[in-house]
């Protein structure tokens, strides 16, 4: 999948560049590469492995056999009865896949850490997985100030453009699903992928497995109206009113935060330079990739475009999801605003651009777009204001640019 890793314009190949470098170092800490499934987090470290360290030992926790504690302890002495063959300058790297799946996997992986730093060993440790699933299952609490989280997003137009040569409409409708990619030529096919390799599997082995939920069907259904209102402000009350399983909106926020730490769906925060009424405010529901929105509405290229409105809101989720996988990797935050019948589509806060304002449009621009913009600039002075689309910024220079 990332064979030519070299010819991709993106941070991918710093990725790679930042993990090696950080297996190379004297000083070590445990290395979390985390992020969505199938984004290529398991072949980037193999890449790592195979520029270097000829004593090295990959794992994996994701198989149908049970995998406890005892199993992890067996593969960490492994390396290092490796390790103690070699002179004393030898170093070794163990990776350990879907971490997360280990029974008590936290305390065994400090308790072996812990060993190794103080017997001096160089061995180096990599975990892969969701990086928001495994602080919830111990990472921040058992392994505090002993890890660096490496984050890993969806992959963006330029990635997809470099590796099988797409257009704008068929990343917009396709998304970013490296894998998918040799099947779009046979849409039933591309969307039984996405639906079943992808959405459900995320959803039934690493959320429902991982994670207390007590109505899994109202967490299913949550992610269905995410896809199908990306793009729109929606109230929790008004999510209840849409959804059949009973619930409050304690749960649907709650469900909201674990849908996002698996990389699917997430809900907006209002801008309002406070903290408390952000929180309060309405979501803006959002994808992190639109293939999950065209694979649950069974659109292609033609279907899609022949309804302005669906693209409409195509080309704004793909906004947002360029966005909000930044996000995610920690390079900025990503809001939305709206006063009465005044909104701003997203509000980007940067160390390095400050704030911006953006509007995204597919067709022509709007007054009630320019009084958007005028309300927030008088309200919330912006360092800066973009508008994405017809009259502004090509759709695909933005898609293609570092947020």
């Amino acid at each position: 999948m990332l064979s030519n890793l070299g010819s991709l314009p993106s941070y991918r190949r710093d990725v790679v560049d930042t993990l090696e470098a950080r297996l190379q170092e004297e000083r070590r800490f445990i290395q979390v590469v985390s992020g969505p499934r199938q984004v290529g987090k398991t072949t980037l470290v193999q890449q790592v492995l195979a520029r270097s360290h000829p004593i090295q030992g990959y794992v994996s926790a994701d198989e149908p056999s049970l995998r406890d504690a005892a199993w992890l302890d067996e593969q960490w002495n492994a390396v290092r009865f490796s390790l103690a063959e070699q002179d004393a300058e030898a170093s070794a790297v163990l990776v350990i896949d879907e971490v997360q799946k280990i029974a008590g996997w936290a305390e065994a992986v400090k308790r072996l850490w812990d060993e190794d730093t103080a017997d001096g060993r160089r061995l180096h440790v990599v975990l892969l997985g969701s990086a928001p699933l495994l602080a919830q299952q111990g990472l921040t609490e058992s392994l505090a100030g002993r890890f660096e989280n490496i984050p890993i997003s969806h992959w963006s137009l330029s990635e997809m453009q470099a590796a099988f040569g797409w257009d704008l409409e068929t990343y917009i409708v396709y998304g970013g699903y490296p894998g998918s990619a040799p099947l779009i030529e046979n849409p039933d096919r591309w969307r039984r992928y996405i639906l079943d390799s992808l959405i459900e599997t995320t959803i039934s082995r690493d959320v429902l497995l991982l994670t207390r939920v007590d109505k899994p069907a109202l967490l299913r259904r949550l992610f269905e109206l995410a896809c199908t209102y990306s793009g729109q402000i929606l109230s929790y009350t008004k999510m209840l009113g849409q959804l059949v399983d009973a619930g409050n909106t304690t749960t649907l926020a709650h469900y909201l935060r674990l849908l996002e730490g698996a990389g699917m769906v997430l809900g907006l925060q209002k801008y309002s330079g406070k903290a408390i009424r952000r929180r309060a405010a309405s979501p803006k529901l959002q994808v992190m990739n639109t293939a999950m929105m065209t694979a649950l509405a069974s659109l292609d290229i033609t279907t899609a475009k022949a309804n302005r409105a669906v693209w409409g809101r195509l080309v704004e989720s793909a906004v947002g999801a360029h966005l909000v996988n930044a996000q995610a990797r920690g390079d900025c935050q990503v809001y939305y605003w709206r006063e009465g019948n005044r909104e701003v589509d997203f509000v980007v806060k940067s160390p390095k651009a400050g704030l911006t304002a953006i509007e995204v449009k597919s067709g022509p621009t709007r007054l009630a777009v320019r009084k958007g913009m005028d309300a927030f600039v008088k309200r919330f002075p912006p360092d800066r204001l973009l508008l994405v689309g017809e009259e502004g910024v090509p759709l695909e220079t933005f898609l293609s640019s570092d947020v």
